[in-house]
């Protein structure tokens, strides 16, 4: 199976994806989630286009180096502003997501 050679890279979208659905649903609990919005906006973009690009290696996408440029995007966003609460959910987020962008450069041709 080829998409065994993308395995720290699947393991890194499956991370991101884990941390963007706990920062969602605690960016949901959060007093002011007003504040919150583009952050609970952005993690689920972010969880959404690594379970795609996941599912997509598997079935070995020809798309992978579009996908993952869209991923690299969408990640380094939501880990910007993820960054920027104090929450320790919003942290930690926001290194699984800078985590997953650099897995998924080394995929761009």
């Amino acid at each position: 199976m080829i998409y065994q050679q993308y395995q720290s890279a699947i393991e890194a979208l499956h991370e991101c994806i884990e941390a963007c659905n706990h920062c969602y649903d605690s960016c949901l609990k959060e007093e002011n989630m007003q504040m919150m919005a583009e952050c609970i906006r952005l993690d689920r973009e972010c969880a959404d286009i690594c379970a795609y690009l996941e599912q997509a290696i598997v079935r070995e996408t020809p798309f992978l180096s579009e996908l993952s440029e869209v991923c690299v995007t969408i990640c380094e966003a939501c880990g910007n502003e993820c960054r920027k609460h104090n929450h320790d959910h919003c942290q930690k987020c926001a290194e699984a997501c800078f985590k997953c962008a650099e897995a998924c450069e080394k995929l761009i041709a």
